[in-house]
């Protein structure tokens, strides 16, 4: 069984994705309340494995999650496309008509504007997960209220669904991130043809630092799919770069980031895994 340490309750986003990645597999999910708490929960027992977002097509990326992997010592071992689809979910014999008051996730009802708009007087409330919103409705019976969640929660806590895919954008898609110990990455991995890394480094405030090093990447034939920087705290106009890459040789890669040590003040590993398939709308 394969132990998977989330964000949210059960019906998340977070625990579908960890169920699709290790579908071969049976999953116990391991509801924690912050991104932070899924470490903490590794740290506890080492065999447990975290997944965890790290950007939407539409919201974009999650910095602070960056940030965690870069404090802890824990490796990517692979990511996984999810296409978000929400519905709105009541008590069973609520219709939408009824409706007074949708619950859920900030970056939910955001992602669900359009929809809330065709709901005159509705009032929007803010919940710190989407399933966990479906929970509370249908453990206070929350007579005319709603969540935007996933199908898979409303059918969890026995809501009824008044309308599927209220997403404004159909091209919703998540990236999630797998990581855990090393020995549960080589475990994850040991089928997996290893073909993306990620990466977090700093560079000298110098004209041109930048450029030099995404130079040698190119010269290796790397290709890089993503990159995002963040001030370094306490040294003014300095960053930091969390970089994504695309590659066809492994060794080639790791010959990459020798050659870029020059260039570069301090260099840290994410891991190296298998690129996620992104799926179909």
């Amino acid at each position: 069984m394969k132990r998977v340490a989330i964000q949210g309750g059960q019906g998340a986003y977070h625990g579908i994705a960890a169920e699709n990645f290790f579908a071969s597999e049976e999953v116990e999910i391991i509801p924690c309340v912050t991104f932070r708490d899924i470490f903490s929960t590794i740290k506890k027992d080492s065999n447990v494995v975290g997944i965890m977002a790290i950007e939407n097509t539409i919201a974009g990326s999650l910095l602070q999650n960056y940030e965690l992997l870069k404090e802890h010592k824990l490796a990517i071992a692979g990511e996984y496309k999810l296409r978000i689809s929400h519905c709105l979910a009541a008590l069973p014999g609520q219709t939408i008509h009824d409706i007074k008051e949708v619950q859920s996730h900030p970056i939910a009802l955001m992602q669900c504007g359009h929809f809330i708009e065709t709901l005159p007087g509705v009032k929007v409330v803010e919940h710190e997960d989407t399933a966990l919103a479906a929970r509370d409705i249908a453990k206070n019976s929350l007579i005319a209220s709603a969540a935007i969640c996933s199908e898979r929660a409303a059918e969890i806590y026995g809501l009824n669904i008044l309308a599927r895919g209220i997403e404004t954008n159909k091209h919703n898609f998540t990236r999630f991130l797998i990581f855990g110990n090393p020995w549960a990455v080589e475990e994850i991995q040991k089928d997996e043809i290893i073909n993306k890394a990620s990466i977090v480094f700093t560079l000298p405030h110098a004209e041109g630092s930048l450029s030099k090093v995404l130079s040698v990447f190119s010269f290796y034939g790397i290709s890089l799919t993503k990159i995002q920087s963040l001030p370094i705290i306490g040294r003014e106009w300095e960053y930091q770069f969390y970089v994504d890459f695309k590659f066809d040789d492994l060794e080639r890669y790791k010959q990459s980031l020798a050659a870029i040590k020059p260039l570069i003040n301090e260099l840290k590993s994410l891991g190296e895994y298998a690129e996620g398939i992104t799926p179909s709308i």
